[in-house]
């Protein structure tokens, strides 16, 4: 089977081919007498899984699965899977999270977690589903200012912080520019909570999706793992 014909069936590029066979993803190619790439059925199974997992999952998880996959680790490419859709869950978890505290119209009416004031840059990262370092460059940014504890120097942070650092991390997944999360914030200083709700929103939609690409991408497996099983019983 020639690879413009996968490629043609998929709709992408021969060059998405030679690179899927050139990460590893997909079983080993032999070539003919004059170079040209064999491609089997097997093959065509493998680049359709792969570009059924790719919406929902992405090609840095699709990396590590089909290798997986292809050299009979099943469960632990399973387990892989099952960890995604963890995150996607928590994900959903925050954004839902975002959307409640821009519905309050006071940053007072944040409940202070165990009647604490201030966290640690580590804490707001946990509660935030955010790395430190991204909270350390939204500050170097200016898109938010902690104070500082006047004896160690060390970052500390309120509950209004936590929200800010919430609402920062919803838009940037939406939206990316941080000029946009710079109107955003200017927005809600101002009470005007619209702009920034409606991406939460929108972020919502785009979980929903995802989960929904995801389950397709897992049945796409299945069906790999039964056809591939199939040929090799009727050889």
């Amino acid at each position: 089977m020639k690879g413009i014909e996968i490629a043609k069936k998929l709709n992408i590029s021969t060059s998405a081919l030679r690179h899927y066979e050139s990460w590893g993803l997909i079983p080993a190619v032999e070539r003919a007498e004059n170079g040209y790439r064999i491609y089997t059925n097997e093959h065509e199974l493998y680049f359709k899984c792969i570009r059924s997992l790719l919406p929902g999952f992405g090609m840095d998880l699709v990396k590590k699965v089909m290798p997986l996959i292809k050299n009979g680790k099943i469960v632990k490419a399973l387990w892989l899977i099952n960890k995604a859709q963890v995150e996607l869950y928590k994900e959903k978890e925050t954004v839902k999270r975002t959307v409640d505290i821009l519905d309050l119209k006071k940053l007072t009416e944040i409940p202070n977690y165990h009647n604490i004031k201030y966290f640690t840059i580590g804490e707001v990262a946990r509660e935030a589903n955010v790395s430190a370092s991204a909270i350390r460059h939204w500050e170097k940014e200016g898109l938010i200012n902690p104070e500082r504890h006047k004896e160690s120097g060390f970052r500390i942070y309120s509950p209004s912080d936590i929200r800010r650092v919430l609402i920062i991390r919803t838009v940037q997944r939406v939206v990316y520019s941080l000029d946009i999360v710079r109107e955003v914030l200017s927005d809600l200083e101002k009470n005007n909570v619209g702009q920034a709700k409606k991406m939460a929103l929108k972020s919502l939609e785009y979980i929903d999706y995802a989960l929904t690409e995801q389950v397709r991408g897992i049945a796409s497996i299945q069906y790999l793992l039964d056809a591939v099983n199939k040929e090799k019983k009727e050889e």
